[in-house]
């Protein structure tokens, strides 16, 4: 899966990943390969992602938005 996380200032990461998990409204969830599309908001909390190779990677963000949709997801978050 492609991921993009933005924020009105700069680019967080771009590349491919195994796994994301994003900070919900009601919870946490995971976007896995071939996840449904989805849209939905994001609260402040902790993104964590899985690259295909080494540690997984973690950011802090103040809340945003989520899309994805054919193994494409797109963040648009607050600093």
């Amino acid at each position: 899966m492609h991921l993009e996380i933005v924020t009105p200032e700069k680019s967080l990461y771009s590349g491919e990943v195994v796994l994301v998990q994003l900070p919900g409204k009601d919870g946490s969830f995971e976007i896995l390969k071939n996840h449904a599309p989805i849209v939905s908001t994001l609260e402040k909390g902790t993104i964590k992602l899985r690259p295909y190779e080494g540690d997984d990677i973690f950011f802090e963000i103040g809340g945003g938005v989520v899309e994805c949709k054919k193994n494409v997801i797109s963040v648009l978050a607050d600093s």
